[in-house]
């Protein structure tokens, strides 16, 4: 299913499009900011842009300079009111794709997407964003058994889990198989939303409701409605959108900011947050009615460390994609890296795994990535040869047994295959580094 990216602040109009855009069996993520957009387009591989010219404070012009700058090439079609040859022009050389006026013909754009995305790639190609990569680990098996138990529920979901671990792409599966799947999905990051907009962010406002408040604003509980809203990092919320968020899930409705009007939801309610949300309680920083509302089924995302059987595959999917992103075609990860990757902690998790083999796939020159084209953080730093000495050098080769053991509990065999070595060459290495080596 070819995935599509809008951007564009007017949200009603956004909402529309998107839906008709889900219609014609397009996956559709909508963002209101250029910086939202960068992010998505950081975190995931979108097939197509749609983007409004003429936003609050900028412009769409300045995510086609951005891409071309991060060397990012897809398709972009952009729309604007403001019809002009100037502009027009302005935006093909920045890197757009096509240009369409407001107000939108359906079918015109749909002949443009349908066109752009034909010449973008073969029919018969898919995306690598577009695979599932579900892991063969215990820890993940689990976690998507209660994906599949709870996805057609309209149970709330808690996801918890640190940083980094794909907690909205779990929140993005099981609205997936969920029976609202062709509804919207809304996400928002509840910690990127400053403190006097987070209730226009969630129930909207009226024109003149407020200083700033230069035109309606459809709030992200409507925009989701028949769908699926996502509040990530929910422990940020201050104590008062907190009541205001508990009212709203109760009564099932929402008034926006200055209206009289009170709107009816039906919408499903999926929360992450990397916090310790009990110990928010304790200290009078959450409301635990709102927990008890919004945590009727929980799913905690493991840890990459926690998840060694799915390291290499995830490595690979990152590698693929990175490839495409960047026109490159690296075949894999020598020996050394790959010792690497299954001794190492990943403290940022996947998308720390993500970012170091992108970072590496640009830098390599030869068929495989090494450890020379790994980000330095990946190193001890007692060990700032290792980049070029590989596993052999001394130190290093030390602080990773030292590590697989730490990984394993002290089980040489575990040790030795985290390590990508056979016991007995474990056992060598032992002794050679005057370590432990009682069985």
């Amino acid at each position: 299913m070819p995935s599509i990216l809008i951007l564009e602040d007017d949200i009603t109009f956004a909402l529309m499009l998107s839906t008709w855009l889900r219609k014609k069996d397009f996956e559709v993520k909508t963002v209101v900011s250029v910086s939202d957009a960068i992010r998505q387009i950081e975190e995931k591989q979108y097939d197509l842009i749609l983007s409004d010219l003429r936003l609050p404070n900028e412009e769409g012009l300045d995510l086609l300079r951005w891409m071309k700058e991060a060397n990012r090439s897809f398709p972009v079609i952009m729309m604007t009111s403001y019809a002009g040859i100037q502009t027009a022009v302005q935006a093909i050389k920045l890197g757009a794709s096509d240009y369409i006026e407001k107000p939108l013909n359906p079918e015109e754009l749909l002949t443009k997407i349908k066109e752009l995305l034909k010449n973008a790639r073969p029919p018969q190609q898919k995306a690598v964003d577009d695979e599932y990569i579900k892991g063969d680990s215990a820890v993940t098996q689990q976690m998507y058994e209660y994906v599949r138990l709870v996805a057609p529920t309209d149970m709330s979901v808690l996801l918890t889990g640190s940083s980094g671990t794909g907690k909205e792409y779990i929140a993005r599966r099981i609205h997936k198989q969920s029976n609202r799947k062709n509804a919207p999905f809304v996400a928002i990051d509840c910690g990127a939303i400053p403190r006097e907009l987070a209730a226009s962010e969630f129930f909207g406002h009226v024109k003149g409701s407020f200083t700033g408040a230069i035109d309606h604003k459809t709030g992200a509980f409507e925009a989701a409605q028949g769908g699926t809203i996502f509040l990530d990092e929910i422990g940020n919320l201050t104590y008062e959108i907190q009541v205001q968020l508990l009212r709203a899930l109760q009564e099932k409705k929402v008034k926006p900011i200055g209206s009289n009007r009170e709107i009816n939801t039906d919408i499903r309610f999926i929360s992450a947050t990397n916090e310790n949300i009990r110990s928010a309680i304790d200290n009078g920083e959450f409301r635990e009615d709102l927990y008890h509302r919004i945590n009727e089924f929980t799913i905690r995302v493991p840890d990459l460390k926690e998840r060694k059987e799915d390291i290499l595959l995830f490595a690979r999917h990152f590698l693929k994609t990175a490839n495409r992103e960047l026109n490159k075609n690296i075949a894999g990860f020598d020996a050394e890296t790959t010792h690497l990757f299954q001794a190492y902690p990943w403290p940022g998790n996947l998308r720390q795994m993500k970012n170091a083999i992108r970072y590496a796939t640009l830098l390599a020159t030869g068929p495989s990535i090494t450890l020379k084209e790994l980000p330095e953080e990946m190193f001890p730093a007692h060990s700032s040869t290792a980049p070029h000495t590989g596993l052999r050098d001394e130190l290093y080769e030390r602080d990773m047994i030292q590590k697989a053991l730490r990984e394993s509990g002290n089980n040489k065999t575990v040790a030795a295959r985290i390590l990508g070595i056979d016991r007995k060459t474990l056992y060598n290495k032992l002794k050679h580094h005057g370590l432990d080596t009682g069985r």
